[in-house]
């Protein structure tokens, strides 16, 4: 099957499922998607296995199976979902929460990633090294989920800014933790020299810093051309190749193309806004970017959906799913209150944040992305099994009870912004 024919297929199915969600569930759209995708995939599953005949399972699962959803998210949607999320934030209130941000999208991501991996070694029994391959790919939140569950709910600002900065940054990150860990647990053969520690330091500062000085400059030098014309269509044009040019260089260089594309995205949001647009041309340049990220939200979490096909339902994999859903969270929770009370942060949180931004901490594409883009090993059946189920139980269970969570938890003046702890 064609990548056009994939395509058609998938916008086809959104339009549908967004339509009947609209009608009769009436669900935040990317989430009524998740469920109906799911819904589906599961219905044609039990078909499968309670009508004789053709073999659907099999036949669907191959096609799903075919779409090559690591490349389609990381290679592909991140970027622009990433730099569609970054146009939107405010670059001065992130500036005020920077300590809470970097506390978080680093400390955060690798204590998460060392207690998820602790424990599901523990659990499970498989090697340690490859526990904490799990950790590193569930644990930064998905930055695609949490901006859209921010469109719905009503949160202090400081907290927004939080949550959105942390996870704009995080999966950048996460994903950099991700390969070094997946280089040590899979990728050395025994003539290959051992990972060092210097090594991993060193790769984790070029693979960061070296993405947010390339994304600097690209936004600087985009910013440059668009301050030097007033033309809408051109500007648009201007900011959609700095999306595809700066994230394809980035990882031509080996750098973080998430990071990346984010520093760009918060410049021209930011600096590019006020400097370089005319107000005609930034609601173009909004509007533009806003439809970009509804409809790529929109495929993305109907693929999520379809991927349950992907997955082993074999006993010990459900179970080690069941097991790890608690798991991530209160690995979030710790990973979360740790840093900040160490740092002495915990002034700049109003009250009952740190448990919001433990349920609010959705996971979602990236996780799954990364779950399927590992090499093949007799443990990766478990892994992306234990990794849907975890962004499932995020997207669905977690997404539709963060606005009860938030209205319980957290003061209603601080909604109004009006006091912080």
């Amino acid at each position: 099957m064609s990548i056009f024919t994939i395509s058609a297929l998938l916008l086809v199915f959104a339009g549908i499922f967004g339509l009947f969600n609209y009608h009769v569930l009436k669900l935040p759209t990317t989430i009524g998607l998740v469920v109906i995708s799911f819904a589906v995939s599961v219905a044609m599953i039990v078909a499968d296995w309670l009508l004789p005949g053709p073999a659907i399972f099999e036949t669907v699962r191959e096609i799903v199976t075919g779409i090559p959803f690591q490349e389609v998210v990381l290679d592909g949607l991140l970027s622009y979902l990433l730099f569609a999320g970054a146009l939107r934030v405010n670059l001065a209130d992130l500036a005020e929460q920077k300590w809470a941000i970097a506390a978080l999208a680093t400390l955060g991501v690798g204590l998460s990633t060392v207690l998820v991996g602790l424990g599901f070694h523990w659990v499970t029994g498989i090697p340690l090294m490859v526990a904490l391959v799990f950790g590193a790919l569930i644990s930064p939140t998905d930055p695609v989920a949490v901006m859209g569950i921010l469109k719905l709910v009503k949160v202090p600002r400081p907290l927004e800014t939080k949550i959105a900065g942390e996870s704009l940054f995080n999966d950048g990150v996460g994903v950099v933790i991700f390969l070094i860990l997946t280089q040590m647990a899979f990728g050395s053969s025994p003539h290959d020299a051992p990972i060092t520690t210097i090594d991993v330091l060193r790769l984790f500062v070029v693979e960061v810093l070296g993405g947010a000085l390339l994304g600097g400059l690209c936004g600087y030098v985009t910013f440059l051309m668009i301050r030097s014309v007033d033309e809408f269509n051109l500007e648009v044009i201007l900011t959609l190749a700095l999306v595809t040019g700066t994230y394809s260089l980035a990882q031509s260089l080996h750098l973080s193309g998430p990071i990346a594309v984010v520093i760009a995205g918060l410049f021209i949001g930011n600096h590019g806004v006020r400097r370089g647009m005319s107000e005609l041309t930034w609601s173009y340049v909004d509007k533009f970017w806003h439809l970009i990220d509804e409809i790529l939200n929109a495929v993305l979490f109907l693929l999520i959906g379809f991927e349950v096909f992907a997955i082993s339902y074999e006993g010990p994999y459900l179970m080690a799913a069941a097991v790890a859903i608690p798991l991530v969270l209160v690995a979030r929770f710790i990973a979360i209150w740790v840093p900040i009370s160490a740092l002495g942060l915990r002034r700049q949180f109003t009250r009952g944040s740190i448990s919001v931004m433990t349920w609010g901490g959705l996971r979602g594409g990236i996780s799954v992305a990364l779950a399927l883009s590992l090499p093949d090993s007799e443990h990766k059946a478990l892994l992306l099994t234990v990794t849907y189920a975890v962004v499932i139980f995020s997207i669905v269970i977690q997404g539709l009870t963060i606005r009860p969570v938030i209205r319980t938890l957290v003061p209603l003046e601080a909604t109004d912004g009006k006091t912080a702890e």
